[in-house]
């Protein structure tokens, strides 16, 4: 199974940190948020990551070059301009190929262990999408969607947050042209109202990157506690 990391956001909120530095690379806890994820990854058991990048994406390349630092092998997918999460996934289904993948945003931390969700590439079909969601953070208290018996919902009576990390069937993009801007929420609920989408809970450590406080914040717990195993 391949994984994808969304690394093309341009972070506007977190200017000026992000005027010379791409979001994914910066730092918490004496590492960048995207060296967090292929860590991860790597332990996970993934070879094969696939990273977009529209911002200094140069920067992100020379960090990361090839993956052998994590015993992997990273493709790029660079766009002119950021495409959204749909479209950006669609611009790189070429390197992603035609099985499920895992798809994780670069701008959060989270102590998620990946390998579940790498097992349930063998199984999401015929669903499209299963997503990973999490309690409300204060910052997005309405949250995103339901879980009911499994399945995504948006009219179940709890509300829970989009994690940024989901396992996709490529099948899913199949109306995004490459190249074209697109979001991902008008392509789930096309899975939901044909309940081919599924989702599960996960309670653990998980941070939304989005603002320099927040950084901040993160950092400081990390340099404090020190990550979980």
């Amino acid at each position: 199974m391949k994984a994808m990391i969304l690394a093309a956001g341009r972070g506007e909120r977190m200017r000026p940190l992000t005027d010379f530095t791409p979001k994914p690379l910066l730092k918490v806890g004496a590492k960048p948020l995207i060296v967090w994820h292929l860590e991860r990854l790597a332990q996970a058991g993934f070879k094969e990551v696939v990273i977009n990048h529209a911002h200094l994406g140069g920067q992100i390349e020379q960090a990361l070059g090839n993956g052998s630092l994590w015993s992997m092998h990273i493709q790029y997918s660079p766009e002119q301009q950021a495409l959204e999460t749909a479209g950006g996934i669609a611009n790189a289904l070429p390197l992603l190929g035609e099985q499920p993948f895992l798809v994780v945003n670069g701008d959060i931390y989270t102590e998620i262990d990946f390998a579940p969700l790498a097992n349930l590439a063998h199984s999401l079909s015929p669903n499209l999408a299963h997503l990973l969601m999490v309690d409300n953070p204060p910052q997005h208290p309405q949250g995103d969607f339901a879980i009911v018996d499994g399945s995504l919902s948006e009219s179940g009576a709890t509300k829970l947050t989009f994690s940024g990390v989901g396992v996709y069937h490529p099948s899913l993009f199949a109306s995004v042209g490459r190249g074209q801007a697109a979001k991902l929420a008008p392509l789930l609920r096309q899975a939901m109202a044909k309940q081919l989408a599924t989702a599960s809970y996960y309670d653990g450590v998980w941070h939304d990157i989005g603002t320099s406080e927040r950084l901040h914040n993160l950092d400081q717990q990390l340099m404090t506690r020190g990550p979980l195993a």
